[in-house]
């Protein structure tokens, strides 16, 4: 009785210690083995010894033993402590102390016990040591026994695990206990899901999409990073230039970095940015590189317009000189003398003179040309009247260049009968149009 009242005493000593389950303690579980009850073994022992029985090999044969099944409570209490509480039951002829039965009857067994492991529930495999209380009934008669022994646990999955136990079930109750061998394998099932860690979240921080300093809620460019001037906006580029607006003198405008964000200027206001303006004072055209239209003989007519670009004159004259009434009388005066042996493009003589003058006219004034046309009447054949006429011109061209003009200067061209100038009926009519004409002119 003394040793169930201590058995007792530190079962409740024990069980208010528990603790809160955590991943190293044994969650609840409940579990159905099989168990094989053995009195031939320990009665040997106790009638020879246990080294003799070892060493002749003398332990009771399976067939032997008293088969029973039994259902277990188990509880971790500690990291290295279960509670175990089982009910078993088997059919066997029971060798009570000083009794005899004559068939197999039913024996109920219950037994609560610490479990002492070696190991904790984070491994898989967890050897453990026994010590226990239990009683039985067995027909009428009651008793109680300590069980001692060993134990392993092995972890198959969370839920579940495989435990293989041997204890030694010493008598309490002499009169109606007796020792025996229990062996016994089980598996048992976790009660309840499994407790999750309880994680407690820090307190989150204002979120900051952008990451600018400026929080979301106060952010009214929440995804691009800005400034708390401009409410987390980034600073304005108005005119998309890529400068902002704090840097940019013409923040309205498209610029440069290089002009703070101003457009190339422009000093001469021609419309050609000074980088390719090659007048940037002078308001120019593009095709001269922004550049004035040049007047090379400085008459005030661009050489565009001016038809005699080296040769200063008057915008009334395209930007040639005036030809003086003088001179064009002058010309005017030699054509009317410039005489042909008749039939013929040979110069007579009397035509020299007034030739002459209008050689030394274009000398003095290097950039005029001269147009020389001749003309016939209608008498004769049209074809030989223009070749007639083309040898006429031709043979004035050559007398001036023979004067020193250069050829190129002057234009000879025959018209023969296709421009009359009177009437070819009459002899004075057709005396007219046997003619040459000497035209001066600064151009074409």
């Amino acid at each position: 009785m003394k040793k169930i009242l201590s058995a007792i005493i530190a079962l409740y000593l024990i069980v208010p210690a528990v603790k809160a389950q955590d991943d190293e303690i044994r969650p609840k579980a409940i579990g159905v083995s099989f168990f094989l009850n053995d009195f031939i073994t320990p009665d040997r022992i106790r009638t020879t010894s246990l080294s003799q029985v070892i060493s002749s090999k003398r332990f009771a044969k399976i067939k032997e033993m008293a088969p029973g099944m039994a259902v277990t409570y188990f509880k971790g209490v500690r990291k290295h402590i279960d509670v175990a509480a089982s009910l078993g039951a088997s059919f066997l002829r029971y060798p009570m102390p000083n009794k005899s039965f004559s068939d197999n009857s039913l024996l109920l067994e219950a037994n609560a016990s610490l479990n002492l492991k070696l190991t904790t529930e984070k491994y898989w495999v967890q050897p453990y040591l026994v010590a226990g209380v239990g009683a039985h009934k067995y027909r009428g008669y009651y008793g109680a026994f300590l069980p001692l022994g060993l134990g392993v646990k092995v972890n198959l999955l969370d839920e579940a695990h495989l435990f293989i136990m041997s204890t030694y079930r010493v008598p309490v109750t002499n009169e109606t206990a007796n020792y025996h061998l229990q062996h016994s394998i089980g598996i048992a099932g976790r009660l309840g899901k499994k407790k999750e860690p309880v994680v407690i979240e820090a307190p989150r921080p204002p979120a900051d999409t952008d990451a600018d300093g400026i929080i979301d809620s106060l952010d009214k460019c929440p995804t691009v990073k800005g400034i708390e001037k401009y409410q987390g906006c980034p600073i304005p580029d108005t005119d998309k230039d890529g400068i902002n607006d704090e840097e940019d003198k013409c923040p309205t405008v498209p610029g440069l970095a290089r002009y703070k964000g101003c457009p190339i200027p422009d000093t001469d206001k021609d419309g050609i940015n000074d980088e390719e303006d090659k007048c940037p004072t002078v308001a120019g055209v593009a095709r001269y590189q922004g550049c004035p239209v040049p007047d090379t003989d400085g008459d005030g007519v661009n050489d565009e317009e001016d038809k005699c670009v080296t040769v200063p004159g008057v915008k009334e004259n395209f930007g040639c000189p005036v030809i003086t009434e003088e001179v064009k009388q002058k010309v005017n005066m030699a054509a009317k003398n410039i005489l042909f042996v008749t039939g013929s493009s040979k110069l007579q003589s009397k035509s020299f003179k007034g030739l002459n003058e209008v050689a030394q006219i274009m000398k003095d004034n290097p950039a005029m040309s001269l147009n020389v046309d001749g003309h016939t009447d209608n008498v004769g054949n049209d074809d030989k009247n223009l070749i007639l006429s083309q040898g006429r011109a031709d043979a004035v061209k050559t007398y001036l260049a023979g004067k020193g003009i250069d050829a190129g200067r002057i234009t000879a061209t025959g018209f023969g009968e296709t421009k009359p100038v009177a009437d070819n009926k009459t002899a004075a009519g057709r005396q007219k149009n046997r003619r040459s004409e000497l035209t001066l002119s600064y151009y074409k």
